[in-house]
């Protein structure tokens, strides 16, 4: 499927086949896509959480007021910030890259983020919804329906996959197969009602 149709045909899916697995083979290959996700200085601020743990997803499903996708999808992944990705090891982000140009942009990263938490915390809300979409989209690509939440407890969610603290919820995504035809599109905005130019009036 190509990315055209991957856009126009992913729908949020709440019904999803508790028996069909997804094979391990296919969650790297998922996972591997969803690397690709842009980030800021590159530093790869997400951190995908993969909860495989039968017992685990219906306590989350409880923190989840009973949502029956995150138990019944193939795969419930947590997508979680790293608010302080930007000053562990910064190096690592760029140890490719020309001597110039490290000497440059790992000055750069701390210079921007240092002491500034609510930039870290945006950047890494940022970060982590580009690679939940880009999740969604690359799960269509491959035959699989998948669903965005944030319709749960975080603290409680928190507290259950054990998030360090400098650490923060993003958002949820289950993936699987859907139960019938996925939902009809919804009522979309004209580009009019929602493109801008220039500036507002």
């Amino acid at each position: 499927m190509n990315v055209h149709s991957a856009i126009q045909k992913r729908r949020s899916v709440r019904r999803f086949d508790p028996n069909h697995r997804m094979t391990k083979k296919e969650i790297d290959k998922l996972l591997s896509l969803t690397l690709h996700s842009p980030t800021a200085f590159n530093q790869q601020n997400w951190r995908f959480v993969v909860v495989d743990d039968t017992a685990l997803r219906q306590q989350l499903k409880s923190a989840s007021w009973n949502q029956e996708q995150v138990t019944d999808a193939s795969l419930l992944i947590i997508l979680c910030a790293d608010l302080k990705a930007w000053e562990k090891e910064p190096m690592r982000y760029w140890r490719s890259a020309p001597e110039n140009v490290q000497e440059f942009i790992v000055p750069a990263i701390e210079h921007y983020y240092s002491g500034l938490d609510q930039v870290q915390r945006d950047e890494a809300m940022r970060s982590c919804g580009i690679a939940a979409q880009t999740l969604m989209l690359a799960a269509k690509s491959m035959g699989y329906d998948s669903c965005p939440m944030d319709g749960f407890d975080f603290d409680a969610v928190g507290e259950l996959i054990n998030l360090p603290d400098d650490h923060a919820i993003c958002m949820a995504v289950a993936v699987g197969k859907a139960i019938g035809e996925p939902p009809p599109p919804k009522d979309m905005l004209s580009l009019d009602d929602v493109v801008v130019t220039n500036t507002f009036d």
